[in-house]
């Protein structure tokens, strides 16, 4: 039976070309004058998620 897409990981995570998983960063949101225009840039950028992890939102993501 085919899986189904679980619809907020795949709002939150995108899969790279070479199979990577690619996340957002946290706190770049809201209360955003307290912290340093350094700070966001660092915030704005993409990371990457841990291996361990990338297995268990790839099967959540129903990615092959």
């Amino acid at each position: 039976m085919k899986r189904k897409t679980k619809k907020s990981i795949s709002k939150r995570f995108k899969i790279t070309k070479t199979g990577k998983v690619k996340r957002s960063k946290a706190y770049g949101n809201h209360l955003l004058s307290k912290k340093s225009g350094k700070r966001m840039q660092r915030l704005k950028s993409a990371d990457l998620v841990n291996k361990a992890d990338s297995k268990k939102i790839k099967t959540l993501l129903a990615h092959k």
